[in-house]
């Protein structure tokens, strides 16, 4: 199950919001070794500020975190034109109102084991139904992201490989690449049949909340 927070509404998630956090930091601090802002064991930076969506995977039975990503309109900041600019064309960018951004994709190391039948992980599958079930209830043409060589598999596996734009370039230790994904009923439909999943994952009660979700 994906629960939606708006980021203007974390208050009232506490919990979620803490294990995400955390698990931000396990993941992109311990695991990856990038140069993250680190406080008090919550990996945070400015974008968090900017009233981002989150989707939070939760085991349905027990509450419990599972994952989360971070959607963040292209039109304010956005880690893609204010940290990634160099993965672009020269002189481009990417700003558009049907132009979101996914970012601090992150799966909580015990739920890496589970997998669905092409060893796909099951959350990561349901973080990306989540994203692509909110794109289209939101309007959106494409979500753009930046992603290493392990997440470009991991599209491939889940059936949304992405669009690349602009040249990918070494990052620190890492390849790192910037592309599109196209938002539609069809690209929603192949990730769902990647996970065997027929209908929404998102949580109802949140979608509600929601402003385009009326």
């Amino acid at each position: 199950m994906i629960r939606l927070i708006q980021g203007i509404m974390r208050s009232h998630f506490q919990r979620d919001i803490d294990a995400m956090h955390r698990n931000r930091a396990q993941v992109f601090a311990c695991r990856l070794g990038w140069d993250v802002n680190v406080v008090d064991g919550w990996e945070i930076d400015k974008f968090d500020d900017a009233n981002p969506l989150y989707l939070i995977s939760i085991d349905p039975l027990t509450g419990n975190y599972c994952g989360s990503t971070r959607l963040l309109s292209t039109t304010g900041p956005n880690m893609l034109r204010d940290v990634f600019s160099q993965l672009l064309p020269d002189g481009e960018i990417v700003e558009s109102a049907t132009i979101w951004e996914g970012t601090r994709f992150a799966v909580d190391l015990s739920m890496e084991t589970e997998r669905v039948h092409n060893h796909l992980n099951r959350t990561t599958g349901e973080l990306l139904c989540g994203a692509f079930e909110v794109g289209l209830m939101a309007g959106l043409t494409h979500i753009v992201a930046v992603f290493d060589v392990r997440m470009a598999r991991v599209f491939k596996l889940a059936r949304c490989p992405a669009e690349i734009i602009g040249t990918p370039r070494l990052i620190g230790k890492t390849m790192t690449y910037a592309g599109f994904f196209e938002v539609s009923e069809q690209m929603l439909a192949r990730v769902r049949s990647a996970i065997g999943v027929t209908g929404s994952i998102l949580e109802s009660a949140t979608v509600k909340l929601l402003p385009f979700a009326a």
